[in-house]
């Protein structure tokens, strides 16, 4: 079958490997879909980052690797053992692998697992024609949810987790930094927490316009002085909670000058260099920059319920490709900025 094996940095080879088949407790899937994500560029053209150079602890893989964790596709064989799942199934995968022992697994909070891995990162993954995952990362797809989207479910739930560390409610204003996949997403969770004061800060006219069309409100901080809208709009009280999905220093020095007193600066970022801001601004309004990774099974579901009852927009921000051309037509574009977010099509 084919897949896209990473080797390392700038090193990703589209090649014949062996079709995998299920052990025990495994699935087999075709994969539908698979999303490339921040992490797969960072991976691709600064990397290796998180891909192992020595055996990883649960997965024992190191690269090259098959690389893909957003991904959907149907099940078409099973290992012995499963049964919550059957072959023709749609699924979409959580691709969290985790050790079940360390405090973070015993207490529910396995996105924080002392081991942590990785479907795609850890162990091949899904931008290849099949895979083969653990049947504890498969999540069945709810009627009238379309296969393709499937793998869109990955990305919604990092910005589900994130909007929830927010602790926001109906009546509370929030700022989004970034107007990428995940800045999208967090505009649609917050939506469905019932926030409508949301404004989505973002320097590109391109991404601006991308989610205005979905509703949203945005803020430029190349035109506009931010810190100093919200102080107006908001009486000098602030807003409830700030989400960087940016991942830059300016946009974390902007928002921790937005909150208000008490209030998380929620950071759903990875940065490419240490940051140097002042805290003073956290010090003086005991304000808080609250971490988030990943996601648990339990914002998958609500991302499942939420796309069952259409709450997602899709339209106009997401595109598809073929594996063939995964580097031209996907790294490359992305990075330039000229989509905002591809999939991948293994059979093309």
């Amino acid at each position: 079958m084919r897949a896209a094996v990473y080797y390392g940095n700038q090193d990703l080879r589209l090649e014949d490997v062996p079709e995998p088949e299920p052990g025990p407790g495994q699935v087999k899937i075709r994969v539908s879909r698979n999303g490339i994500c921040g992490t797969d560029l960072h991976e691709y053209y600064d990397g290796p980052i998180f891909i192992p150079t020595e055996p990883h602890p649960l997965t024992e893989r190191k690269a090259p690797m098959v690389l893909g964790h957003e991904f959907a596709g149907v099940v078409t064989a099973v290992g012995s053992g499963v049964t919550d799942v059957a072959e023709g199934d749609q699924v979409a995968v959580e691709p969290i692998y985790r050790c079940g022992q360390c405090r973070p697994c015993t207490t529910g909070r396995y996105n924080l697992c002392q081991s942590i891995g990785f479907h795609g990162l850890m162990a091949d993954g899904g931008m290849a024609e099949h895979t083969v995952v653990p049947s504890f990362q498969v999540h069945k797809l709810p009627d009238g949810v379309p296969l393709e989207l499937g793998a869109l479910v990955e990305p919604m739930a990092v910005a589900h987790h994130a909007a929830v560390l927010g602790n926001v409610g109906d009546q509370d204003r929030a700022l989004i930094y970034g107007a990428g996949p995940i800045g999208i997403g967090l505009w649609f969770a917050l939506r469905s927490m019932g926030l409508t004061e949301i404004d989505v800060v973002e320097p590109s006219e391109t991404r601006r316009k991308s989610i205005e069309a979905l509703g949203a409100r945005t803020l430029d901080p190349t035109s506009q002085d931010v810190p100093g809208l919200i102080a107006e709009r908001t009486k000098g009280d602030g807003v409830d909670a700030a989400f960087d999905a940016a991942g830059v220093e300016p946009a974390v020095e902007s928002a921790l000058n937005c909150v208000g007193e008490r209030r998380p600066l929620v950071s759903v970022a990875i940065y490419d260099r240490p940051l140097s801001t002042p805290l003073i601004n956290l010090v003086l309004r005991e304000r808080r920059i609250q971490g988030t990774i990943c996601y648990t099974s339990e914002d998958y579901r609500a991302v499942l319920d939420l796309m069952a009852r259409d709450h997602y927009d899709f339209t106009g921000w997401v595109d598809t490709v073929p594996l063939s051309q995964v580097i031209d037509q996907g790294f490359e574009e992305l990075r330039a900025g000229r989509r905002m977010k591809l999939l991948v099509d293994p059979t093309a």
